[in-house]
C-alpha cells in the first residue's frame, strides 16, 4: 500500500465521518450560521432602506430649504421695495411741504415788505409835505415881509390868472 492509493475501508470511514460531520454541522451549525447570515442580510437591507429614506428626506429638506430661501428672498425684495417707495414718498412729501412753506413764507415776506414800503412811503410823504409847508412858510414870510414885494406878487398873480 502506498501513500497515494486509498483503501476501501479508509474511503468508507472517511465518508461516514464526513457524513456525520455534515449532519452535525447541518443540525447545529448551519442553521445558526444561515440565520445569522439572513439576519445580517436583513440588517444590511434595512440599513440600506433607511439610508435611502434618509437620502430622500435630506433631498426633500434641501428642496424645502431652497423654496423657503427663495420665498424669504422674495419677501425681502418686497419689503425693500416698499421701504424704498415709502422713503421716496416721505422725501417727496417733505420737499412739497418745504416748498409750500417756503412759498407761504415768501408771500408773507412780500406782504410785509409791501406793508412796510407803504408805511415808509406814507411817512416820506408826510415828511415831504411837512418840509414843503415849512419851506413855503419861510419863503412866504420872506416875500411877504416887504409891502412892495407883496404888491408885486399880487399883480403878477393877477396877470397870470386869465378870466
Amino acid at each position: 500500500m502506498g501513500l497515494v492509493e486509498p483503501h476501501i475501508g479508509l474511503v468508507f470511514w472517511t465518508t461516514i465521518s464526513f457524513l456525520i460531520l455534515l449532519f452535525i454541522l447541518g443540525k447545529f451549525a448551519w442553521k445558526p450560521i444561515l440565520s445569522a447570515i439572513k439576519e445580517r442580510e436583513r440588517f444590511i437591507e434595512d440599513a440600506l432602506l433607511k439610508a435611502e429614506a434618509a437620502k430622500e428626506e435630506m433631498s426633500r429638506l434641501t428642496n424645502e430649504n431652497e423654496a423657503l430661501l427663495k420665498q424669504a428672498r422674495a419677501e425681502r425684495d418686497v419689503i425693500l421695495h416698499e421701504a424704498k417707495k415709502l422713503k421716496d414718498q416721505i422725501i417727496s412729501d417733505a420737499k412739497e411741504a418745504a416748498h409750500t412753506e417756503g412759498a407761504r413764507m415768501i408771500e408773507m415776506a412780500r406782504i410785509e415788505i409791501n406793508s412796510q414800503k407803504a408805511i415808509a412811503l406814507a411817512d416820506v410823504k408826510n415828511q415831504v409835505a411837512s418840509l414843503s409847508l415849512e419851506i413855503a412858510e419861510k419863503v412866504l414870510k420872506q416875500q411877504l415881509a416887504d409891502q412892495d414885494k407883496q404888491d408885486e406878487l399880487v399883480s403878477q398873480l393877477l396877470r397870470e390868472v386869465k378870466l
